[in-house]
């Protein structure tokens, strides 16, 4: 399971534009931010690259992790 949805949230920023930045269909990226698919790790990489965030925050609670 990823985090993509809640860090675009947080950033403000819209499936679309993730998904012209990548390369790829908005359908796909609409399924790795809904988790009915999981992004290969390089792809993962590329949107922690995008925006601008290291990979661990696409991974892990970040909350959960701080109690």
């Amino acid at each position: 399971m990823n985090r993509i949805k809640e860090v675009l949230e947080r950033k403000g920023i819209k499936q679309t534009w993730l998904a012209e930045q990548l390369g790829k269909s908005y359908n796909i990226v609409n399924g790795y931010v809904q988790n009915r698919q999981q992004p290969r790790l390089e792809v993962l990489y590329e949107i922690a690259r995008i925006l601008e965030i290291d990979v661990r925050e696409l991974l892990l609670d970040q909350k959960k992790d701080t109690q």
